[in-house]
């Protein structure tokens, strides 16, 4: 069988611990074997990341806006621990955040529902959908710790020379400080970016925040939604018999948890990391949710939702057997597969991709899965596969037409 052409490469971040060792097997064993793979590599595994001083980070970012497409592994932000364990020049900030931000885009994520793995909340039908601001907030915070008495102040020196302050706080004894920021135009991009993917895959839009007591700061991103909103998709909503709602975050969180999904939920930066993680596990697993970052400019980075899965890569460096779920990573790629088919058109391409999350799904329905879903499936009896095993199952059930 003759593999499937690629025009345009996609940008194709590698990342660390277990979700690299899935990352090459997933390529060996899914994707090489039927398409004449074309990526733009970018090394983002920690060390290399150490190595050019996070530069390959930011080349990363850059290649994408050139080629449009990218696909990215899962990697470390590091702490404390990782700075002795890789011994870095410095703790660098969450690649996520960095690439976000040159991208200027809103990371939707929604889980992968398959039969068998039924959702924690018992009346959700339908998958929720999160739509996470991927700018600013703690992701671009200053933080600093005093240790003596004095006053903290928030200032603004404007380059008209105006300066305007606010006392923020006596410090009578050591405490932390922390800046935040977000700008006009990011916050209008993501309140596009929501209303566009709602009108493309037809979901209402449901946005909250904490403007009660942000007055200011989350008073402003629901201010922008509704300019946004009223001037420029009011009308294609109603046509399309869609709806946006705004409330507090605690309403809308009280709201989710009756809903029957089917929605976009939208949440500042913060709120989406979170509120993803709580949505992807009651549907079942980390590992069973799909992410996109959508950038108004017309750029697209897949990824998986979760982490890097340390846990499994000792033991797989311990030379133990692993059973690590790859579905999201798997889907990371496809999505970045059949985008980069749409925007070339080659229907081969896109076909591949439905097949390999078919094969996928198949999989996982038919009994055979990793440990994570066997733990939690209502399926009789499964199976459980190693990692290796279950990334060769899918590969059986692969049907191309």
């Amino acid at each position: 069988m003759s593999k499937i052409e690629m025009k345009t490469p996609l940008v194709e971040m590698d990342g660390d611990e277990m979700t690299r060792i899935l990352w090459q097997m997933i390529k060996e064993e899914l994707l090489l074997p039927f398409i004449d793979l074309k990526t733009e590599y970018y090394d983002l595994g920690l060390a290399y990341r150490n190595e050019t001083n996070d530069q390959v980070t930011i080349d990363a970012a850059e290649a994408t806006k050139k080629y449009g497409v990218a696909v990215k592994c899962a990697t470390i932000t590091p702490n404390k621990a990782r700075m002795s364990e890789y011994d870095l020049k410095e703790m660098y900030k969450s690649p996520n955040g960095t690439i976000r931000a040159i991208l200027d885009g809103t990371v939707f994520r929604a889980p992968i529902v398959v039969k068998g793995i039924e959702p924690c909340v018992r009346n959700w039908k339908k998958p929720i959908t999160l739509a996470r601001h991927a700018y600013g907030d703690v992701y671009k915070n200053t933080e600093m710790y005093v240790d003596t008495p004095g006053d903290a102040y928030l200032v603004f020196k404007g380059e008209d020379g105006s300066v305007r302050e606010e006392k923020i706080q006596h410090m009578a004894a050591p405490g932390v400080l922390q800046g935040m920021h977000n700008m006009d135009a990011s916050i209008r991009s993501f309140a596009r970016s929501c209303f566009s993917y709602g009108l493309d895959t037809h979901q209402d839009v449901w946005f909250g925040s904490k403007d009660t007591i942000s007055k200011t700061y989350d008073g402003r991103f629901k201010e922008i939604f509704q300019q946004v909103f009223e001037e420029e998709y009011k009308e294609e909503f109603n046509e399309a018999g869609l709806t946006y709602f705004y409330s507090l975050i605690d309403d809308i969180v009280a709201r989710v948890m009756k809903a029957e999904g089917g929605f976009i939920w939208a949440c500042k930066n913060y709120d989406g990391d979170v509120m993803s993680d709580m949505v992807s596990s009651a549907f079942g697993s980390l590992a069973m949710m799909t992410s996109v970052l959508v950038s108004p400019h017309g750029y697209y980075e897949y990824e998986a939702a979760h982490g890097t899965v340390q846990r499994h890569y000792y033991k797989h460096l311990a030379g133990e057997e692993t059973s690590t779920n790859s579905v999201a990573t798997i889907f990371a790629w496809t999505g970045a597969l059949r985008k980069r088919g749409e925007l070339d058109a080659l229907p081969k391409l896109c076909a591949f991709a439905e097949a390999l999350e078919a094969a996928a799904v198949s999989t996982i329905e038919s009994g055979r899965m990793t440990k994570d879903l066997a733990l939690i499936t209502s399926l009789a009896e499964p199976e459980v596969l190693s990692s290796r095993e279950f990334i060769l199952a899918v590969k059986e059930n692969i049907r191309l037409s």
